[in-house]
């Protein structure tokens, strides 16, 4: 294989603020940006030298973007693989659509897990009421996520017993889904790695994630965790990435239980909401790493520089005609906004983050804290 140098064209599948960022990185190396979005805003439009707007789904659309692309990559899983066999026709499209065939559907996903020997919670699989009231019986308390779609908390939901099996099946559309006993947790984490075509692989420090109404609020770099427990995780990162043959980049999201089982939640092979303290925290960001590997460049450096925490910017701060007051967040020199043009303040939309830096894992977040409590605070 030949690496893809500076001057080439990267082609993207997605144009949210992933999209954006990964641009933003190509950018900085020199290489043209095409992507293709649904939506006529995306948030990465304003960085490609052009967009398509198309469904993932239309595979003329993707046949048209790899064209007129020397590589081929993605922010987002709901690409459909008839697309991304499209595109592989006149360029390499990168991860593809064996790793997506895996990771868009989570019961095809809990099995592959399974199947290779990583550890996973209980669950089951359900296609009806009845079967998802059967599922509850054998697990208990438990989560009922649709096998595709839904992100951010959408998708899913919390079941106690057989009686709300019937509300769930509908609000879920009638559609199966992997049901999950609730675990008893410690700790939610995440390991992201970066792998060439050629097999060479970097893997991440591990990310420290909270969660609220089942959207990352905060995450920090590195896991304030010991040693040996961050090399378990990072280990569980590389064994998946290396079997399913990622070329890109895989994040790994883990549960940590009370009882200290490390245990598999999901996959993403796209860059994550939980790696975007590398911006601050690490030689190499995650987007620049995105870069380098679909584009078969070596890999750079992942080592922590300084702990670094970014905390999420949703659309409620700017319900009610409010405006966050940016310049009072940015008192301290520690912490940096990161916005991603999206026009549309939706509550629950991810518009943007603010990152801080510290001397350890809890300074930066507790810093970060404090900028976003200072976005909307009086004075």
């Amino acid at each position: 294989m030949h690496p893809i140098l500076p001057g080439a064209t990267i082609g993207i599948f997605g144009g949210g603020q992933l999209g954006r960022m990964t641009a933003m990185a190509a950018r900085s190396f020199g290489y043209g940006i095409r992507v293709l979005d649904p939506d006529p805003t995306a948030a990465a439009r304003p960085l490609a030298d052009d967009s398509i707007v198309a469904d993932f789904n239309d595979v003329v659309a993707a046949a048209t973007l790899a064209r007129a692309c020397d590589v081929v990559t993605l922010e987002i899983e709901k690409v459909a693989l008839a697309s991304l066999q499209a595109a592989a026709l006149y360029a390499p499209v990168r991860p593809g659509a064996g790793v997506l065939d895996v990771v868009q559907d989570r019961g095809r996903q809990k099995a592959w897990l399974t199947q290779h020997g990583f550890p996973v919670g209980p669950y089951r699989l359900a296609s009806s009421t009845e079967s998802l009231g059967e599922a509850v019986v054998a697990l208990g308390d438990s989560f009922a996520k649709s096998c595709t779609g839904g992100y951010d908390g959408r998708g899913q939901v919390r079941l106690a017993s057989t009686a709300e099996a019937k509300t769930a099946w509908v609000w879920l559309g009638e559609k199966p889904c992997v049901v999950e006993q609730a675990l008893d947790l410690e700790a939610e984490l995440s390991v992201l790695i970066a792998r060439r075509p050629g097999g060479d692989l970097v893997v991440y420090p591990t990310a420290f994630n909270h969660h609220e109404e089942r959207i990352l609020a905060w995450s920090v770099i590195p896991a304030p965790i010991s040693a040996t427990l961050a090399t378990r995780a990072q280990e569980i990162g590389r064994g998946i990435a290396e079997q399913l043959g990622v070329e890109g980049l895989l994040a790994v999201e883990l549960f940590l239980t009370r009882d200290g089982s490390l245990l598999v939640n999901e996959l993403a092979p796209r860059p994550h909401n939980s790696f975007h303290a590398t911006e601050r925290a690490c030689i190499t960001s995650q987007f620049e790493q995105a870069v380098r590997a679909v584009c078969d460049l070596p890999l750079g450096a992942v080592d922590v520089v300084r702990p670094a925490a970014i905390i999420n910017l949703l659309g409620d701060l700017w319900q009610e005609d409010r405006a966050p007051n940016f310049a009072r967040a940015l008192r301290d020199s520690a912490v940096r906004l990161h916005l991603y043009g999206k026009r549309d303040a939706r509550l629950g939309r991810k518009m943007g983050h603010l990152s801080a830096t510290g001397t350890t894992p809890q300074e930066a977040v507790e810093r970060v804290q404090v900028a976003k409590a200072a976005l909307t605070a009086g004075g």
